[in-house]
């Protein structure tokens, strides 16, 4: 099966293979080995002094760990969407009675910094500003560093959705001075579903400490207090954490850079391959093209579905779909943890024979 999906992403052999190890002691010292490694391998990846947390849970149970454990409720909040994670991240926000102002592109389009800038300095009593990094929904990438330092120079926290960015391209969360950054085990880190990675910076840290949402299983502080003890407050997915502890020896193998460089050549080819076709990608403006997912339109008078379904049974291809309204109009193809350009080649080759096949016959 090739699994061209933006997450669950496919993983390597030895990561599988070290993910069924028998259980332990999850309050044991061998255990306690594992999590100090993993816990580091976080700090490195995410570029962070202080340890990054994890929590057994999706991606967005790590964005409701950042919600709930800096705000209150009745705080007023900025949300950043340019597509359907944005929305989930302000719908998050809503839930637990935040008063959020919405500030939502048309899908295809990046955020821009000076409308950021401009909002803040229309409203003194916004706290907190909600940003999707990468928008797998639509295939864009925000400007983080831009809209961040325009956060930051209004003395406002900024929490970041990186879920399907860190570890696949650039967000160091110190050096770009990024509050809360949220990331998930089953994107670019080469391993199942089930570990969410929050950063807190200090001033989130200090949000922390005010912050009224409710919250039992997702407290942070719990969670920090714990991992000093190399422990986690709760039972953890253990077998998580083992395909973590592998996955990090291949990442570190590869070097962030040459991480971060494959994901950019294999997605520049899979650009100029769609655009090859005739295709037209979602991204309205080309800088701001994902380097894990391309998002690209299915042609007039195409049965995208039905086109989908047929790389799926007939040639084990797996392509997403789009979400929302881009429903049934557009393709996604992941390229983003453990893949090759010849895994894309290959998902590109089925799309475009099908493609030439469905046009014969309308």
């Amino acid at each position: 099966m090739n699994l061209r999906i933006p997450g669950p992403t496919p993983i390597p052999d030895e990561v599988l293979r070290a993910s069924a190890a028998q259980m332990m002691n999850h309050r044991g010292p061998e255990f306690a080995q594992i999590l100090r490694r993993v816990t580091d391998g976080l700090n490195w990846v995410f570029g962070a002094s202080t340890d990054v947390l994890s929590f057994t849970t999706s991606g967005t149970g790590g964005l409701e760990v950042a919600i709930v454990n800096t705000l209150s409720p009745g705080d007023r909040v900025l949300s950043v969407s340019i597509g359907s994670f944005g929305d989930r991240l302000k719908s998050i926000a809503k839930t637990y009675g935040a008063d959020v102002v919405s500030y939502a592109t048309e899908w295809g389009e990046a955020a821009d910094p000076a409308e950021i800038a401009r909002l803040l300095d229309a409203d003194a009593t916004i706290k907190a500003v909600l940003v999707t990094h990468n928008e797998t929904s639509t295939g864009v990438t925000n400007p983080l560093e831009a809209i961040a330092k325009e956060v930051r120079a209004r003395d406002r926290l900024i929490i970041v959705d990186g879920v399907s960015s860190v570890s696949s391209v650039p967000c160091p969360v110190e050096r770009w001075d990024l509050d809360v950054v949220v990331s998930g085990s089953q994107k670019g880190w080469m391993a199942p579903p089930g570990l969410a990675f929050v950063h807190f910076s200090e001033r989130a840290w200090a949000a922390n400490a005010e912050a009224r949402m409710p919250r039992f299983y997702f407290d942070a502080a719990k969670t920090r207090d714990s991992i000093a003890k190399l422990q986690t407050p709760w039972t953890p997915a253990v077998s998580i954490y083992y395909a973590m502890d592998r996955a990090f020896e291949l990442l570190r193998a590869e070097g962030l850079e040459g991480v971060y460089t494959r994901h950019h050549a294999v997605a520049e080819y899979t650009r100029k391959r769609i655009k090859g076709m005739g295709l037209k990608l979602v991204p309205v403006d080309e800088r701001f093209a994902s380097n894990t997912v391309t998002a690209v339109y299915w042609p007039d008078g195409i049965d995208g579905k039905g086109v989908s379904k047929r790389a799926r049974e007939e040639f084990g291809v797996v392509l997403g779909g789009g979400q929302g309204k881009l429903d049934g109009k557009i393709f996604r193809v992941g390229h983003l943890g453990f893949f090759q350009e010849s895994d894309v080649a290959e998902a590109l080759d089925v799309v475009e024979k099908l493609l030439a096949s469905a046009k014969t016959t309308v």
